[in-house]
């Protein structure tokens, strides 16, 4: 070749198509599956909400009975249907409902709670027969050889009283039926209890030897629409219990007081237990462990934890209020929080938050 001439490749057609067929056709499929994976992750979707739209509260189907005796799932809410899901062995059936001999003198009260500010109301049915019955059953335990009386054992007799829990029942259906989000189903059931009045009972029982203050069972402070904090936070326990959270009863000895833990996260959890404080006595945060109490008390002892149940844990999915209980700490504490004025007005809405709640 003379010098100075420069060697053309001419590529003809044929083999520049050939060359970067491979190409083309990877990037053909890569396509087509990126568009089947894309149609169905929407399929899969619009079936799961269809799942849980044809689901009530207590995870029941449609057309189908509760677990529960004698409820049944119908249009996303549980009613008593006895005469097709019958009854629990105790309860006497009538018709679609269950009753006991002690449901006498029926009484409806209203119990009131807050979610995210919205206020709701839960309307129960308390039967006088059946508290009267409770105020009359022994209190006190026996124990055999060397064995120590232990407070979670006076706990649990006080939770699993058959005829309560089957009375209670109905209140958990109607919980249930305000929410199929589980955690919400258990902010209603604390924020109820917390707006339950904070009163001790004027009774007094013998107890060995001496006489001591009257300790309502759960029902009974519903009944009397008030309670000191081992007897909200029992009631509580029970309630979260049968929705299936896994609680334990957190006791201070030295402050004397009594509040709840529900199961969550290790790192959101109160000093570590796996469980997360909850205060009974009066409207509160979850996770919010830093109130001030009468007197200018603090929670600064190391609690006895007296587990109640085991099952699932809150705020898997969006646990905001770690967040509000820290920004409300930073208030407590002077620190710099943009309109931080506003900004606990927002939290006392939001969570029904009353005059002396410390902040």
């Amino acid at each position: 070749m003379p010098r100075g001439v420069k060697k053309i490749e001419v590529i003809e057609p044929e083999s520049f198509f050939h060359k970067y067929l491979f190409f083309f056709v990877v990037l053909f499929i890569l396509f087509f599956v990126l568009i089947f994976f894309l149609i169905f992750s929407l399929s899969l979707g619009e079936v799961e909400e269809v799942v849980v739209k044809s689901k009530c509260g207590d995870g029941s189907f449609y057309n189908t009975c509760s677990l529960d005796e004698p409820y049944y799932c119908e249009n996303g809410f549980l009613f008593e249907r006895a005469s097709f899901c019958g009854c629990p062995e105790r309860l006497n059936k009538e018709g679609d409902s269950c009753f006991s001999n002690y449901y006498k003198e029926p009484r409806t009260i209203d119990l009131k709670y807050i979610l995210r500010g919205e206020e709701g109301i839960v309307d129960f049915v308390v039967y006088e027969g059946l508290t009267e019955f409770l105020s009359k059953q022994p209190r006190d335990l026996f124990y055999l050889g060397d064995e120590e009386p232990l407070r979670r054992d006076f706990k649990l007799k006080d939770i699993n009283q058959e005829e309560q829990r089957l009375a209670f029942m109905d209140l958990v259906k109607k919980i249930q039926d305000k929410s199929l989000i589980k955690d919400d189903q258990a902010r209603i059931a604390i924020s109820l209890v917390q707006n339950i009045e904070f009163g001790a009972s004027d009774r007094k029982i013998k107890f060995a030897g001496g006489e001591v203050d009257y300790s309502r069972y759960p029902y009974e402070v519903l009944s009397e629409g008030k309670g000191i904090c081992g007897e909200k936070s029992t009631l509580l326990a029970l309630l979260l219990r049968e929705l299936g959270y896994g609680v334990v009863l957190f006791y201070h000895e030295k402050e004397n007081h009594e509040s709840l833990g529900i199961k969550c996260s290790l790192e959101e959890s109160y000093k570590g237990t796996g469980y997360c404080f909850v205060e009974t006595t009066g409207p509160a945060i979850i996770s919010d462990s830093q109130i001030a109490y009468v007197g200018g008390i603090w929670l600064n002892s190391i609690p006895q934890i007296m587990i109640i149940s085991d099952g699932i844990s809150f705020g898997e999915n969006n646990f905001y209020e770690v967040d509000d209980a820290n920004t409300l700490q930073k208030i407590r504490t002077g620190d710099w929080v943009l309109f931080g004025g506003s900004k606990f007005g927002e939290l006392k809405e939001k969570y029904g938050l009353v005059e002396g709640y410390n902040a």
